[in-house]
């Protein structure tokens, strides 16, 4: 029987739902996204923001680039905190591979998936903290030193077996299936602190093996 290249011990990492396409969201989940207010979510899934501490604090971000706004990194405070509701469902089942400069705490409501966390920080080369550079230009090659370290889990609540209800992320690029969350951000949450991982990186951090196995988890244009 054919083994993961990311964990020897699992099946090879696939898609536990095909995604529904035009189809609409179930009646029960329609409801749940207008109870919640949910919007959808560039990573995939749908959000809410909940929580915006008022609270201003030092900006730690404030002289590092951000590609997605780079007047953002002229302000020097920020909100403490920010938390939000993240739902993932059959019609749209992955959450892509993606990267926040803060430290996320992961908090489940319900559902069961597997999660993915490749962690690029720890292999990140001094000239590039974090895989973050000045030099948007800087080739992958001298972003890294190494292949990172991948991490993946079930998310669900039979904690007896190991799964988790509650997880950290902090640094790395995430990849979700399937269930309602809570995420809280430390420093609070701004969109020019995310990006989405593309193939090129994806192949510069893992081995070919690993990438050609987690490619369907990579946002497509």
């Amino acid at each position: 029987m054919a083994t993961s290249t990311v964990d020897p011990a699992l099946p090879p990492l696939q898609p536990s739902f095909a995604p529904a396409g035009t189809r609409s969201e179930s009646s029960t989940t329609q409801q749940l996204i207008q109870k919640l207010n949910l919007q959808p979510h560039p990573e995939g899934g749908y959000f809410v923001e909940t929580d915006r501490d008022p609270l201003r604090i030092p900006n730690p971000y404030a002289h590092t680039t951000s590609t997605q706004n780079p007047s953002s990194i002229l302000v020097d405070t920020r909100n403490a905190m920010t938390s939000i509701h993240y739902l993932l469902t059959p019609r749209t089942p992955l959450g892509h591979f993606h990267r926040n400069k803060g430290r996320t705490v992961h908090t489940l409501h319900r559902g069961r998936g597997r999660y993915v966390i490749i962690h690029a920080d720890e292999v990140a080369s001094t000239s590039c903290p974090g895989g973050y550079g000045g030099n948007e230009s800087l080739p992958e090659s001298r972003r890294w030193t190494d292949h990172a370290r991948i991490e993946t889990f079930v998310v669900g609540q039979d904690v007896l077996k190991g799964e988790r209800v509650q997880w950290i992320v902090d640094g790395g690029w995430g990849s979700s299936e399937g269930l309602l969350i809570s995420e809280t951000v430390v420093p609070g949450f701004e969109f020019e602190d995310h990006d989405f991982m593309d193939e090129e990186r994806l192949r510069a951090l893992v081995s070919r093996e690993q990438a050609d196995e987690m490619a369907w988890m990579v946002r497509r244009e």
